[in-house]
């Protein structure tokens, strides 16, 4: 008899498709290598003696790589396929990787960085592509879920990874990270060869004119507020580590704890909650809710005291926050698009994504330097705020119609 604990775990993982568990897979092993860009900013300066405006300049140059990528591939993911374009993307950045260990000048490392980067986030409006493809009406935001459970166990073993072959030799990190995109490359051929691809691709029919995403003017909106979103989300976790050492006195131990702490909950709950949830409401329901609940994390931080459990708690509501609306964000874009502009839409969501991350330390830095940590947060706080009003706005305003996909 199988307890109700074990059998909410198995309905969460079961009725996906075979494809979606190997492109899960394929991006779990990505992801595992992925220890070179955490490790930049401190191997540059260390290693290679750059100053910090010089290493600052090179993750400039990733992140603006990083905005292109996600254009492109999703143009490319259009044109020629989300198959060829995944390959593609990890082959020839998995040699880059390899040989970006090789550059030892600024302009070598800085032009390498930016091509690398383009080639890397390419990847992932094709890999949201085919999570969708394969999936269907019951089981998408699940899909994307497993996907996210991926990314976020391949991080955590990435990171550990790297800060033990860190200590050892840097180079070992873009080798690493070179034949894991590599590894990944061949696995996806192997899991998914490419006649079966074709052939499934082919048999889809469009009924209609493809729309252009972005003529879609509800999705503009959606990825307005998904940007002023992103850009609290990523402001926490670049921000976090050096408030709590500062404000809150909190060990290196500890906050490292508290970073482990996100991907460990995504990864244990995150599939059976989104299980639970999917199909009784809207999906902009559901991320209005989550975003609430990220500004709610801001206001604790200025009001609660400042201890360590204060801390676990302040992580596992953010953690909540993403969990409930990061999905349901996957399930409501994807709802829009038909297998002919899928790639386009992929493509501004990651735009949105990769903005924030350049935009959120920026803005963050001159808020602290001119008020402080506590304005930072009520000024995110409130963001947060007007970002739920703005999606539950949304939610009624749309008539019931748009709940289906209106391109299909």
């Amino acid at each position: 008899m199988l307890t109700p604990l074990f059998q909410s775990y198995k309905n969460a993982y079961s009725g996906l498709s075979k494809n979606s568990w190997c492109l899960s897979l394929v991006m779990l092993i990505n992801r595992s290598g992925t220890m070179v860009v955490p490790f930049m900013s401190v191997y540059t300066i260390e290693k290679l003696h750059f100053t910090v405006i010089q290493s600052g300049w090179v993750m400039a140059f990733f992140g603006l790589g990083s905005f292109l990528g996600a254009f492109f591939g999703g143009k490319l993911t259009d044109k020629i396929g989300f198959y060829d374009v995944q390959v593609a993307a990890l082959l020839l950045g998995g040699l880059q990787f390899i040989v970006l260990g090789y550059q030892h000048t600024f302009l070598s490392i800085s032009i390498l960085t930016f091509v690398l980067s383009i080639c890397n986030e390419s990847f992932r409006p094709a890999n949201s592509a085919a999570i969708a493809h394969y999936a269907d009406d019951k089981n998408r935001t699940r899909s994307y879920s497993l996907n996210r459970l991926a990314v976020n166990l391949g991080w955590a073993v990435g990171g550990g990874l790297g800060g033990f072959l860190a200590s050892f030799n840097y180079h070992l990190l873009f080798w690493v990270d070179g034949c894991t995109n590599i590894f990944a490359a061949i696995l996806l051929l192997t899991l998914m060869p490419r006649s079966q691809i074709r052939k499934s691709v082919k048999d889809v029919v469009v009924s209609i004119k493809s729309a252009a995403a972005h003529t879609d003017g509800i999705f503009l909106i959606f990825i307005v507020l998904n940007t002023l979103f992103s850009c609290c989300f990523f402001e926490f976790f670049i921000t976090q580590p050096v408030f709590y050492t500062i404000q809150w006195h909190l060990g290196s131990r500890f906050i490292g704890f508290l970073m482990a702490l996100n991907g460990i909950l995504i990864v244990v709950v995150e599939m059976v909650l989104v299980h639970k949830l999917d199909g009784r409401r809207h999906p902009l329901a559901y991320i209005s809710i989550g975003v609430l609940l990220t500004g709610l994390t801001f206001v604790f931080l200025n009001i609660l005291p400042h201890n360590a459990w204060i801390a676990v708690l302040i992580v596992v509501m953010i953690t909540f926050g993403e969990i409930i609306a990061m999905p349901f964000m996957n399930s409501f874009w994807v709802s829009r698009t038909n297998n002919s502009n899928r790639g386009s839409y992929a493509a501004i969501y990651g735009m949105s994504w990769s903005a924030a991350q350049i935009i959120a330390p920026a803005v963050g830095s001159r808020i602290i330097t001119s008020g402080g940590f506590n304005n930072l947060w009520w000024v995110f706080a409130s963001i947060c705020l007007f970002v739920s009003i703005g999606y539950y706005v949304m939610k009624k305003t749309m008539l019931p119609t748009n709940q289906i996909a209106i391109n299909q």
